[in-house]
């Protein structure tokens, strides 16, 4: 678990789910449909084993994901969201609307940011669903 630096709530999420490799790997298992290690360290932004591993450890730890042996191969560990990682959902959304405001995206990013602003509720709890009912 990690310790409190102040009593500030932005702080202690932050110090949970923050850095940029834990948004990332919570982005993957949430809209990829990544779930093991391999599948991580396939992703575009080409995240250090090391640092992989640490990550996962720490999100595991502070209750973000779980993992589970795999059923076809017992040299690899399946990864998951917690329903604290799936409650995250609402605040990558919120993040992506900013890039799309802030930040030189793809055609192919913006459309999606464009179902996304259709009706932004909506689109959360169809996610949502499917997370809880994914795993």
């Amino acid at each position: 678990m990690v310790k409190k630096r102040s009593d500030c709530p932005i702080s202690c999420s932050l110090d949970i789910f923050g850095d940029k490799w834990s948004l990332l790997i919570i982005r993957d298992l949430m809209l990829k449909g990544s779930c093991t290690y391999g599948d991580f360290q396939k992703s575009d932004e080409k995240i250090a084993t090391n640092i992989l591993a640490a990550r996962l450890l720490q999100m595991e730890e502070n209750g973000l994901i779980s993992k589970s042996e795999h059923p076809d191969s017992k040299a690899k560990v399946l990864y998951k969201l917690t329903q604290k990682g799936i409650d995250l959902l609402p605040i990558l959304v919120e993040i992506q609307l900013w890039a799309d405001k802030y930040v030189d995206l793809t055609p192919e990013r913006r459309a999606i940011i464009e179902s996304v602003k259709k009706d932004k509720n909506q689109f959360i709890a169809k996610q949502m669903d499917a997370l809880v009912n994914t795993f």
